[in-house]
């Protein structure tokens, strides 16, 4: 066995897979990699256990027996008990999987890559590290719903999610700009799932996610914001089951529904149609409102960063966003008011490091 440590990043359709060496200063990446289109009409694997067994063909390409020392894994929702990463048994495996009906739609493949990669290496520690852990320190008015208390002490509370993404944007503000680190900021995370943080000292105040990852921001097939009146109604009138509702919200709404063309903002932006510029401008308008909002929720703001794979890449939506924040003094100029960043997430090299840590005893 080596040394290495192996991070898997399991979503519903695809599995991202990064190797790290362990070096006194921290992991380093070697390699990585992705599988996609899993469960799809074409697939590059049937299922997730099929997919990170051709990960580990591609692994083992130099060297048929290496194996990690340590698999880390993002998994999404970590409800109200796990706020760290944590060394995975068959106790708390099981601990995850009764945390199911909180995300539907990434916790069983989570949990799926778990299984995978425990039987393809039995002798690794395998390693969860949440993406809810990182909102955890909430205040209260941030994390609850207005709803009877019962409820909340039940678990239906607001929760964020892409925390490990956020961690990472936080540790990269503190090697390139400590001041802001130490600031107000409100990073946007804008890619196929979409949200923003208000971040204090490196803290999370606020999220525009909550209770699941389709509240908030619109996303390429998920709805974002709702009026819960909406669901009602779907329900009551047009007769929708419960499954149709949860495909609808998760899979037909966002860009996808908006413009009846595609999920994907580079589609969007190469197109014509009216309908994909209607999708564009939704999706800038929904962003600048929420970052403005999670600037009143700081009391002002210092900086904003745009990470994600829209935020990164996507330079006519986030100058639209910058520009929409103008009366903030929010500008690229390094003399702005409030200055804005692109700052390119590594959720791989967070989970890598917290793994290193816990393999080391930290």
């Amino acid at each position: 066995m080596s040394g290495d440590i192996l991070v898997i990043n399991t979503g519903s359709s695809s599995l991202k897979y990064a190797v790290f060496s362990r070096r006194p200063d921290g992991p380093v990446r070697r390699e990585s990699g992705q599988v996609d289109g899993i469960g799809t009409t074409h697939p590059q694997a049937a299922d997730h256990g099929a997919a990170l067994e051709l990960a580990v063909d591609r692994l083992r390409a130099g060297d048929a027996n290496w194996a990690p020392a340590a698999v880390g894994h993002r998994v999404v929702h970590g409800g109200t008990r796990f706020t760290a990463p944590i060394i995975l048994d068959a106790k708390r495996r099981a601990e995850l999987e009764a945390l199911a009906p909180l995300d539907p739609l990434h916790l069983p493949a989570n949990l799926r890559g778990i299984d995978a990669a425990a039987r393809a290496f039995p002798d690794a520690k395998q390693i969860a590290c949440f993406d809810t852990a990182f909102h955890r320190g909430h205040p209260w008015v941030a994390d609850t719903y207005a709803l009877p208390r019962e409820l909340h002490d039940a678990g239906v509370r607001r929760y964020g999610f892409h925390g490990l993404s956020y961690e990472s944007i936080v540790g990269s503000l503190r090697r390139i700009a400590p001041d802001l680190a130490a600031g107000r900021v409100v990073v946007a995370h804008l890619g196929n799932g979409a949200s923003a943080c208000a971040i204090r000292d490196g803290n999370s105040i606020e999220s525009t996610m909550g209770f699941s990852v389709l509240d908030g921001l619109p996303m390429g097939t998920r709805c974002g914001q709702i009026d819960p009146g909406v669901l009602l109604y779907l329900l009551r009138e047009k007769r929708m089951t419960v499954e149709q509702l949860e495909d609808l919200l998760y899979k037909k709404s966002g860009l996808l529904g908006l413009s009846g063309l595609s999920s994907d903002m580079r589609d969007l932006l190469a197109s014509d149609r009216p309908e994909a510029k209607q999708a564009v401008d939704y999706f800038v308008y929904r962003v600048t409102a929420a970052i403005a909002m999670l600037a009143g929720c700081l009391g002002g703001v210092d900086g904003v960063v745009l990470t994600g794979g829209i935020g990164e890449h996507a330079a006519a939506v986030r100058e639209r966003i910058v520009r929409g924040l103008a009366w903030l003094g929010v500008g690229f100029d390094a003399d702005s008011a409030v200055r804005a960043l692109v700052i390119p997430t590594d959720e791989e090299g967070v989970i890598a490091r917290h793994v290193a840590a816990l393999v080391n005893g930290a």
